[in-house]
């Protein structure tokens, strides 16, 4: 093989790798932004955030309806504790869900969420969310979660929110990966706790280990 083919040889292996390195980069990068887009567009009635009201508030009315779901690998009952309010565009409303720890385990919980119609998502603004954070609650624990909202005056202006009249903000937990330190320490005793709890049976009862050898 000569040099000219050897030197042909590297530079197609260096770019099938910088081939298969974008791709990977892309592959990570698509997430955030895609999450971005939606952010910026409201697209898929992804909501948006903001530091503080605005300082007009229109006579134009609109009714908020409240939706809560439960993923099922969560043992928590969640649901809001108003069905819907009537707010003024530009106005700032203050309302709750409630969410209980059913289980036995402290659990944290992570909330999804988005309005409909899907057009509404770029009028409609969180102050203050339960969403913007992870959730822990302790075995039996319940708490009232306040979201702060407005929907923004711009809306009376838009063409595309013409027809709505009512617009729904949906949230569903997820189970989440228990990050916080005390929630891994208290599941990890937990888990000890039961296991030390069905040797101390499994000898009493005379019962053998799995994978113990029996005797001839």
């Amino acid at each position: 093989m000569n040099e000219q083919v050897r030197r042909r040889n590297r530079v197609v292996l260096v770019s099938l790798l910088a081939l298969v390195a974008g791709m990977v980069g892309l592959a990570y990068a698509s997430v955030p932004l895609y999450a971005l887009f939606c952010r910026v567009t409201g697209f898929g009635g992804t909501t948006q955030r903001a530091d503080a009201a605005p300082g007009t508030v229109l006579e134009r009315t609109v009714t908020v309806r409240f939706n809560a779901d439960v993923n099922g690998g969560l043992p928590w009952s969640f649901r809001p504790n108003q069905r819907e309010v009537k707010v003024k565009l530009g106005e700032t409303a203050l309302v709750s869900y409630h969410a209980e720890n059913r289980g036995t385990q402290p659990v944290t919980g992570t909330a999804v969420f988005n309005v409909t119609p899907d057009k509404a998502g770029i009028h409609f603004n969180k102050i203050e969310c339960f969403c913007f954070t992870e959730q822990v609650l302790q075995p039996g624990q319940s708490v009232d979660m306040p979201v702060a909202f407005f929907v923004d005056p711009a809306a009376a202006s838009d063409v595309n929110m013409e027809d709505v009249k009512t617009i729904t903000l949906s949230y569903t937990f997820f189970r989440a990966k228990d990050a916080n330190p005390s929630v891994a320490q208290a599941n990890e005793k937990t888990t000890n706790e039961k296991t030390t709890s069905e040797k101390s049976a499994n000898d009493k009862n005379g019962a053998r280990p799995a994978g113990a050898p029996t005797a001839n």
